[in-house]
């Protein structure tokens, strides 16, 4: 099994701009002919508690696709880490893989690109038609509009995760606002004794950047206007991010060492550890979770809570969707492919194992039979309180750019400085400035 991390030479924005300069937007037809025979490469995105967890999952899976279509699918897992850039400077060299998963908060940006395969009626048909899909997960596959480059193959959300046992030794209850989750992880921080009332991946970009839209959007505020130019220094995204930084600079509740969490894994193994009692992280956690030993029936899982006064939103509808590069030789074998990994079969299978929830209607979410609580908040949450990433081309580098900004802000703050909403809005007036043509 291979787990590739490819090295490459250009920033994910120099290589956007190369591949919008020469790619075309015509793609070849499927073919007719018997795919038998036919190998696909596939890059699949790191959803498991380790890359060798993800091919322990996928191979049989794989094989059973192979068994019955005959198509052999040889499997890399990359970290999301690499996935971006991986792609991108796959797009400009044209020696990438036949299939890919994305996470679909760059969908746009990829289909902008020229370089993906758009999903027609015809391919639609192929699939089972748009209408099998849950239409929230559908709607991140492009631009409003446009052909879709992408399906929905996982579907996440965001949850505030708490510590059932540490709560009730407390004798407190899960909190409904911000101001009563910054009140609550206060009454458990003791730095004396490690413990803190709440963790972040301070360190991580794109979780960086999720949080800062999270929370703008409870403050009224949007990364992009309806003509999607940025407006990241807007009084509501400022305000997001302040909140979002003060756990660290002003509240105190956060371990400064949160800094160096570059991966969802790390500051998991903390809350199962029981050294902090909240945790904010997205749906597929539970598998995480599980492998650093912390069993679904220690913790709850309920809406991250906007401040009094702010707009009911704890998420954005997140996920992975799969695409096909439109250079592949074998795409008639790669919508079979797609096809085998958004059946009612497989998806059932691979969002159990991945605790995500299904992209298609009628699958049920069986990752949390054994938690209605978690998966009736997990479906409100979805339904009600979760709005769609902001759809233009130029959310990736929204992602880098704000999301480099605050992590940079958070490591400011571990050093024990103040960070005023000054410092905030100059921080994300260098990322707006950064945008350029991508704006």
């Amino acid at each position: 099994m291979k787990f590739r991390i490819l090295t490459v030479g250009l920033a994910a924005t120099t290589a956007l701009t190369l591949i919008l300069a020469g790619c075309s937007s015509a793609a070849p037809a499927p073919t007719s002919s018997s795919n038998e025979g036919v190998t696909l490469k596939y890059w699949a995105s790191n959803q498991g508690a380790s890359l060798q967890d993800d091919a322990n999952i996928l191979r049989p899976e794989l094989d059973k696709f192979k068994k019955r279509t005959g198509i052999t699918v040889e499997l890399d897992v990359v970290p999301w880490s690499d996935l971006t850039n991986n792609t991108l400077a796959a797009a400009v060299s044209g020696q990438g893989p036949d299939v890919l998963n994305i996470g679909n908060t760059n969908a746009v940006t990829f289909q902008s690109t020229g370089a993906f395969y758009p999903f027609d009626s015809a391919a639609l048909d192929i699939l089972g038609g748009k209408d099998r899909f849950i239409a929230s997960s559908f709607a991140t596959g492009g631009a409003k509009g446009q052909i879709p480059t992408s399906i929905p193959l996982y579907s996440q959300v965001y949850g505030l995760f708490y510590n059932i046992q540490m709560f009730k030794d407390a004798g407190l209850t899960p909190p409904t606002t911000w101001e009563e989750l910054v009140q609550t992880a206060k009454a458990f921080t003791k730095p004396a004794e490690n413990k803190y009332g709440i963790v972040i991946p301070g360190g991580t970009v794109n979780a960086s950047m999720h949080f800062s839209y999270i929370l703008g959007a409870q403050n009224g505020g949007s990364p992009f206007d309806a003509n999607g130019k940025p407006t990241f220094t807007s009084d509501g995204m400022v305000a997001g991010v302040m909140q979002y930084v003060n756990l660290l600079s002003k509240d105190h509740v956060v371990n400064p060492s949160a800094v160096q969490y570059t991966d969802y894994t790390q500051p998991a193994g903390d809350f199962a550890r029981g050294n902090v009692a909240m945790y904010m992280a997205q749906t597929t956690s539970r598998n995480v979770l599980t492998k650093n030993g912390m069993d679904a029936s220690a913790y709850g899982v309920v809406p991250i809570p906007a401040p009094a006064g702010g707009k009911n939103i704890s998420s954005f509808v997140g996920g992975t969707n799969i695409s096909i590069f439109k250079n592949s030789k074998h795409i008639s074998a790669a919508l079979e492919f797609v096809k085998f990994m958004t059946s009612d079969e497989e998806q059932e299978i691979l969002n159990r194992a991945y605790t995500a929830l299904p992209v298609v209607n009628g699958v049920q979410a069986t990752a949390f039979a054994d938690q209605p609580a978690q998966l009736a908040t997990w479906s409100q949450i979805l339904t009600k309180q979760a709005i769609p990433m902001a759809l233009v081309p130029g959310v990736q580098a929204f992602q880098a750019n704000v999301g480099g900004a605050v992590v940079a802000l958070i490591a400011k703050a571990a050093t024990g400085a103040a960070i005023s909403k000054d410092d905030v809005r100059s921080a994300l007036q260098g990322a707006q400035d950064k945008m350029g043509a991508t704006g």
